[in-house]
């Protein structure tokens, strides 16, 4: 257990909340040696589009990543699972630290709507690391 460092950053479909907190934890963290994951307990088959059209703005290309499912395999590798809205079927896992944010779901936001989620999760993002040293 004391080698588990990366954060996993989990929602329902894996497709917008998660994905984007996971690419700005990757972009901004000082560290080297942790990295974000994502995940969700029901996984769509690909990014929101919105999502994928707002994170390109700010220079990260995640056209190309695949939703992951969430199973407790996975979140056994990880220090801190960081909830978004999976609730009641986000895995518990004893030893990996759960925080939940409550952030609204960019799936069939406007451009506009999704961007001001998006930026709530950088900000979010940021101060965690800093909060962590991470």
């Amino acid at each position: 257990m004391a080698d588990r460092k990366d954060i996993m950053f989990a929602c329902v479909h894996n497709a917008g909340r998660s994905q984007m907190a996971a690419a700005f934890f990757n972009k901004h963290k000082h560290r080297d040696d942790i990295k974000g994951i994502s995940a969700g307990t029901n996984p769509a088959t690909s990014v929101h589009e919105v999502v994928r059209d707002i994170m390109l703005e700010k220079g990260i290309d995640l056209s190309n990543i695949q939703p992951v499912l969430l199973t407790p395999e996975l979140a056994g590798t990880v220090s801190t699972i960081i909830t978004m809205g999976c609730g009641e079927t986000c895995p518990y896992v004893p030893g990996v630290k759960i925080v939940d944010w409550q952030i609204t779901d960019p799936k069939n936001k406007s451009f506009d709507e999704a961007k001001e989620i998006r930026d709530e999760i950088e900000e979010r993002i940021i101060k965690f690391i800093n909060d962590n040293d991470l």
